[in-house]
């Protein structure tokens, strides 16, 4: 890996870091404002919105400039969302803006490793992303959690902040102060990305033609043996993940009676599991071998179940750990693999746009029925139960569709297969 690649997990890293930790302090304004419960998923749902609306047009706007300028200017209306927050603005409405950045830096964040890395090292290249994406998501989780610490908060308000001249009244605001300290680090990083030199064709900027264009590369995908295959396993996992994020909290205060500073610190635990899955999926899976990983993703389904038998601390820790671990075990080798596929069927920008199209259309399906659930005053446990079935479930019927595909395709010639 060159200097480059690094530079651009170091810029994904900080990013990353601030997302986590912001919507965490989202999740505390929305408490301090005594909004109701099932208002809470409804911060993710707001964020993703973007990446499904913006689909088609994310890609092209990717493909259009370096990439590294392209993740600077997102990353600056990450900064706008969040500082939107001290000045009153709804948490669903700015955490939507912070969402609206993401969804336009995710497409160069990815297609630049297409551009930089041979097939061949993108296996490994997704686990140090994932991983790194992985460790900012722990670190995001338990910061934004220990800034609402009252005694971190009240040292930041009464000794720390004061030198620098900020005059604030609440541990939140606090926090956001520090959330955006950490997003103009990931865009001084951004800035030093090198460009890779690629360039595509003049891209469309005609509206209709996009949405056209971004319907065919869906289509493209979809119809494509291993493309339907790592998209419909992705797709499941990060609708399945976003979900898990507030069930994990949600069950943290029922089953183990902890508060959200405290029950954040769970997110980060299995997102440590995540990291390790990442890690050992990037050294021990070649991407020849991505498609024999599927069965872990059942596994996933019922170890989540297992969940609903758990009521002290130090037992929840190696649950959530083992959860983690399957996850990034399976989903890194069918990350790595839709990519191959979509630079292969298109550009680098364009795949990246509708994986993230599917993904988070998927997001918004179960966060919205996860929302509903809660409204419901449906009991936790068998809120995780449902979900446990439904993600063991869909990754069977997965498994079969590609069985029936094995018998008419020879995966292994498609995943050599390069684009002419």
């Amino acid at each position: 890996m060159n200097r480059g690649f690094y530079t651009i997990i170091a810029a994904q890293f900080f990013s990353s870091l601030a997302d986590n930790a912001l919507l965490i302090a989202a999740i505390a304004l929305l408490t301090q404002m005594h909004s109701p419960e099932w208002m809470t998923p409804l911060l993710k749902l707001f964020f993703v919105l973007s990446y499904v609306l913006l689909a088609a047009f994310v890609g092209a706007f990717a493909d259009a400039l370096p990439k590294g300028r392209v993740m600077f200017v997102t990353n600056m209306i990450k900064i706008v969302g969040c500082s939107m927050m001290f000045f009153d603005v709804h948490p669903l409405f700015a955490y939507g803006i912070v969402g609206f950045g993401a969804a336009a830096y995710s497409p160069a964040k990815y297609g630049i490793l297409t551009e930089l890395l041979p097939p061949e090292k993108l296996v490994a290249a997704n686990g140090w992303i994932e991983g790194l994406t992985v460790s900012s998501i722990i670190l995001g989780t338990v910061m934004g959690g220990a800034l609402l610490n009252p005694h971190i908060a009240d040292n930041l308000l009464h000794h720390y902040l004061p030198l620098i001249g900020l005059t604030l009244h609440t541990a939140t605001e606090a926090a956001l102060c520090i959330i955006t300290v950490i997003y103009v680090c990931a865009a001084i990083f951004n800035l030093r990305i090198p460009d890779t030199g690629a360039r595509y064709a003049h891209q469309e900027r005609n509206a209709v033609r996009l949405v056209v264009d971004f319907s065919n590369c869906c289509t493209t995908l979809w119809k494509d043996k291993l493309g339907q295959i790592s998209l419909a396993v992705t797709t499941l996992f990060w609708g399945a993940g976003a979900t898990l994020q507030f069930i994990v909290l949600k069950w943290a205060e029922h089953s183990l009676g902890m508060p959200l500073g405290k029950a954040a610190i769970l997110q980060g635990v299995v997102a440590v599991g995540v990291a390790i899955g990442a890690i050992a999926a990037a050294r021990f899976v070649p991407l020849k071998k991505s498609l024999s990983v599927m069965p872990l993703g059942i596994a996933m389904g019922v170890a989540v179940m297992a969940m609903t038998l758990l009521h002290t601390v130090w037992l929840a820790y190696p649950l959530l750990v083992v959860i983690g671990i399957l996850s990034g075990y399976f989903v890194v080798p069918m990350n790595a693999l839709l990519q191959h596929r979509g630079h292969v069927l298109m550009s680098a920008g364009h795949s990246i746009a509708v994986q993230n199209f599917n993904e988070n259309l998927s997001v918004l399906f179960m966060l919205v029925l996860y929302a509903f659930m809660i409204k419901l005053r449906l009991n936790i446990n068998l809120i995780i139960v449902m979900f446990g079935v439904f993600v063991a479930a869909m990754m069977y019927l997965i498994m079969r569709l590609h069985a029936a595909n094995q018998r008419k395709f020879d995966s292994l010639a498609l995943i050599g297969e390069h684009k002419h």
